[in-house]
């Protein structure tokens, strides 16, 4: 979908901008089922009206999608892709937490950890693939602080993980 059309989808022709809810119809997102906790944690931790996440990976059931490191086995066009996966899982672990996405008030931060090989720099275009769909469901005014870096490895192997901060209302 080009950008022209994400702005008239979000913006309802500037009337009321639609809820996290609506935009993901709109858009023809479907969220996969909430991923299952690869070891003793919880996915979602919620004190006050901050909502923590885990690490987010771009997994489907208890497989990972992506496996390489970013400058090695995979390019920034596949490592975006996984980094949009891993956002769709967060995205589901929130829903499955809150009832609705739409008690999000906004994302606070987003931190993304990219695997990488050798003297790789292009981690930001790579975190772009989350926050490109967090802005499509969120609207760009809950847009949050973001720290992307480079590691030299990830759990199963996976080329991003996401971390995220949600503010949430009751």
């Amino acid at each position: 979908m080009n950008t022209d059309s994400k702005d008239k989808i979000l913006s309802e022709g500037g009337s009321r901008l639609p809820t996290a809810e609506q935009r993901l119809r709109q858009l023809g997102i479907k969220l996969p089922a909430p991923p299952e906790p690869f070891g003793i944690y919880a996915e979602a931790v919620q004190t006050g009206n901050l909502l923590f996440l885990t690490g987010m990976l771009a997994t489907a059931g208890r497989e990972a999608k992506f496996i390489g490191r970013l400058g090695a086995e995979l390019d920034v066009e596949a490592c975006h892709e996984a980094a949009r996966l891993a956002a769709l899982n967060a995205l589901a672990v929130t829903r499955q937490h809150l009832g609705s996405l739409d008690k999000v008030t906004r994302i606070v931060r987003l931190g993304v950890s990219v695997a990488t090989s050798g003297d790789v720099r292009e981690q930001p275009k790579v975190a772009d693939g989350a926050s490109e769909l967090l802005q499509d469901v969120f609207g760009k005014s809950k847009n949050p602080s973001r720290l992307v870096y480079g590691v030299a490895s990830l759990p199963l192997g996976v080329p991003v993980e996401l971390e995220l901060i949600l503010e949430v209302s009751a």
